[in-house]
């Protein structure tokens, strides 16, 4: 004899109850929306934490006020082509754009370089300042009249002998936060953290392993503290 209990019979083309089915597809939901959040998170976040996985890391910090007015009084009387290595936000390119320079930005970080082009787009000023995605390394400054850099430390040294392997005799540097290790300046604007050192193709570019040494500019003598570190 055989015996069939109905109650364990389970019927597996039977739709679960009506709330659980609502919970399930809640869940699934939530569980996407997380899992998207991560990603664009994670996409937003890694041009930012990248540079310090580099042998010489150029964090992204946004230039201060005092910084921009001072490039740009440390370059009045220039004009012609001016790029900024590892522009950032773009604010120093504005900034030249808006006094006659024909600027050029050059960074890594992508969403840095988006949103510079739309605040230079915002601003009309497109036609005078455009933005790069380029590694500063990879970069001609043979085509450069003016060039600015927010640098660090670590990279100074080899940013000198680039800067002096490719640019032309006409052509100056603006050097940020840190001035070359080898090089003396012709002027400075600023002190500290604010800080802009200006060297000058134009003129005589001595290298000088002294801290305080006396550099002639055309007819005057200007005293320059050199090898200065904030």
């Amino acid at each position: 004899m055989t015996t069939t209990c109905k109650d364990c019979v389970v019927d597996f083309n039977t739709p679960p109850p009506e709330g659980l089915a609502k919970n399930r597809n809640l869940g699934l939901v939530v569980a996407g929306v997380i899992g998207g959040g991560a990603l664009l998170l994670s996409a937003i976040c890694v041009p930012f934490v990248t540079p310090a996985l580099r042998k010489i890391c150029l964090p992204y910090v946004p230039a201060t006020t005092s910084q921009v007015e001072n490039v740009i009084k440390a370059l009045k009387g220039r004009k012609g082509t001016l790029v900024d290595l590892g522009s950032g936000d773009g604010r120093i390119v504005l900034e030249a754009a808006k006094v006659g320079f024909k600027s050029t930005g050059v960074e890594l970080n992508p969403w840095l370089v988006m949103y510079s082009k739309f605040q230079a787009f915002r601003s009309g000023i497109s036609s005078m300042a455009s933005f790069h995605r380029r590694d500063i390394w990879k970069t001609d400054l043979s085509k450069f009249d003016n060039v600015v850099i927010f640098g660090v430390d670590s990279m100074m040294k080899d940013l000198e002998v680039k800067c002096s392997q490719e640019m032309h005799d006409k052509s100056v540097i603006a050097a940020c936060r840190f001035s070359f290790p080898n090089r003396i300046p012709h002027s400075q604007v600023g002190e500290g953290i604010d800080a802009v050192w200006l060297y000058d193709n134009s003129l005589s570019a001595p290298l000088s392993t002294n801290s305080d040494t006396l550099i002639s500019n055309g007819s005057a003598s200007q005293k320059i503290i050199s090898n200065r570190k904030v």
